[in-house]
């Protein structure tokens, strides 16, 4: 039995390839809202100067059913970070297990 996750919200750090776009991916697939984070955008390159985007993964998460956000931070910058997690749309909506 697959489990639905529509009207849950996840956040998945590093999620512009790898681990991250998958698990991304998945969660969309099962019909969450997906925060996609990372550094890489199409505006944007990181100092890896990999292929891959934000806005790739989270079209992926939008084709796979789900709802894809690309949010563009760099995980080593705490500020970034808490911006993000503390910002008034993510937690209004999502907050304690949403």
């Amino acid at each position: 039995m697959k489990t639905s996750l529509a009207g849950k919200g996840a956040l998945v750090a590093g999620a512009t390839r790898g681990a991250g776009r998958g698990i991304a991916v998945q969660l969309g697939a099962a019909g969450a809202t997906v925060y996609v984070t990372g550094r890489t955008t199409r505006a944007e390159r990181s100092e890896m100067n990999r292929p891959e985007t934000i806005e790739e993964t989270a079209a992926l998460v939008d084709e796979a059913g789900g709802r894809g956000i690309a949010v563009r931070l760099d995980h080593l910058v705490p500020d970034e970070v808490s911006a993000l997690v503390i910002s008034s749309s993510w937690k209004s909506r999502y907050q304690a297990g949403g």
